[in-house]
């Protein structure tokens, strides 16, 4: 049963990831209207930096497709890491009100990565 649950949260997660990353691409859900003015200025900072914005998607979706199947999981973590980390901070300095969204996402991706924490041991040994 754990292992089914643990499989729809991923698959959910990754999906959001992945939407989330191709939305970086095409640009098909609008900016929310009420975003904190001081995130505004970050986000159009981070969009100034051409380069940064495909990368973060590319992350995202490779990430995301990666963390559905139970065999890619551990690396699809891996991957997402570093963009969890980015979300986590930046809800935390200017979005307080999006760790609803933001802590399930966060207690999954921890999950995943304490259940795989014996693949992750050969690369801090």
């Amino acid at each position: 049963m754990k292992q089914k649950i643990l499989f729809v949260l991923s698959l959910l997660f990754g999906l959001m990831f992945i939407n989330a990353g191709l939305n970086k691409f095409f640009n098909y859900m609008p900016a929310p209207k009420d975003m904190p003015a001081d995130l505004m200025k970050v986000m159009g900072a981070a969009m100034q930096i051409e380069w940064l914005m495909p990368l973060v998607g590319l992350a995202e979706v490779v990430g995301g497709l990666l963390f559905i199947p139970g065999k890619t999981r551990a690396l699809g973590a891996i991957i997402l890491f570093p963009v969890m980390v980015g979300i986590v901070l930046t809800n935390a300095m200017y979005a307080p009100s999006g760790f609803a969204i933001v802590a399930p996402l966060l207690a999954i991706h921890l999950w995943v990565i304490v259940e795989n924490r014996e693949k992750y041991a050969p690369m801090i040994k």
